[in-house]
């Protein structure tokens, strides 16, 4: 059995846009997401929009340059991600395909284990 990493990309300014309502009914969605395959999660989490973010980057000279924001701009910004133990890609797939990402999508990536 492998573990895959089903990063979720979304536009932030989706979530922003929803009513409590609708907020609501996407965090049942996901719920019933992790219920569902529990057997197969072994982790994840919802990450804070890209606000909160902080870069840190190698500055050339031994040091490092801190500052605000994600590393890049982009439409899509990760938002969470599961960490799932899977046969196959296949079967990573088959679950990643579950994951009710209304406003983009989901990546899926191999662990990469050292012996």
């Amino acid at each position: 059995m492998a573990q895959y990493l089903v990063l979720i990309y979304e536009t932030e300014e989706s979530y922003a846009a929803l009513s409590p309502d609708e907020a609501s009914a996407i965090t049942a969605d996901y719920m019933a997401f992790g219920e569902k395959n529990a057997a197969s999660i072994d982790g994840g989490n919802a990450l804070q929009a890209t606000g909160t973010a902080t870069t840190i980057r190698p500055d050339g000279s031994g040091g490092f340059t801190v500052t605000d924001g994600p590393f890049v701009e982009t439409k899509e910004a990760l938002g969470g991600y599961y960490l799932i133990n899977a046969d196959d890609l296949d079967a990573a797939i088959a679950v990643a395909k579950q994951v009710p990402a209304r406003f983009g999508g989901v990546e899926v990536r191999p662990i990469m284990t050292f012996s």
